[in-house]
């Protein structure tokens, strides 16, 4: 019996097919990205990279991120460098983060209670990843704040 290797499936459906051909300048990382991304039917509600988009694509998971990419921090250190995040709302993306296992939580017996939360490697290498956009931002901030002005 001959054994064939096993092709991988698309995990998002629609695919496009690899292009052969090379381009004549060296892709940079940037290039190679966008170029993945067009690989990848992000629209497609059941698309993994449509999901962590969802999931993290919003301002206080992001700055949560940020904040514990500096450090580990406690819950307070964290409401006061992020600042106008409601109690509920921290709490509700740190229970988030925590289940997607971005971030970890220690809780230390003693009284009163004395929790802090860390990134976890997968955190970190997403922390990593999103500290482009921050760059970029303030990169650009001055061409595009004209715009947003009435």
């Amino acid at each position: 019996m001959v054994q064939r290797p096993k092709q991988s499936t698309p995990r998002c459906g629609n695919r496009r097919a690899r292009s052969a051909s090379i381009a004549a300048a060296p892709e940079t990382d940037s290039d190679s990205a966008l170029r993945r991304v067009g690989e990848i039917n992000v629209f497609n509600i059941e698309c993994p990279a449509h999901k962590v988009v969802a999931r993290v694509g919003n301002k206080w998971t992001l700055l949560v991120l940020y904040a514990l990419s500096q450090r580990t921090k406690r819950y307070t250190e964290l409401q006061k460098q992020i600042g106008r995040i409601s109690p509920k709302m921290l709490t509700q993306v740190l229970r988030n983060l925590e289940k997607d296992r971005l971030i970890s939580r220690r809780v230390y017996p003693v009284v009163p209670p004395m929790v802090e939360y860390s990134l976890t490697p997968l955190g970190l290498s997403l922390a990593k990843t999103l500290a482009g956009l921050c760059v970029w931002a303030d990169d650009n901030y001055s061409k595009i704040n004209d715009t947003w002005r009435p």
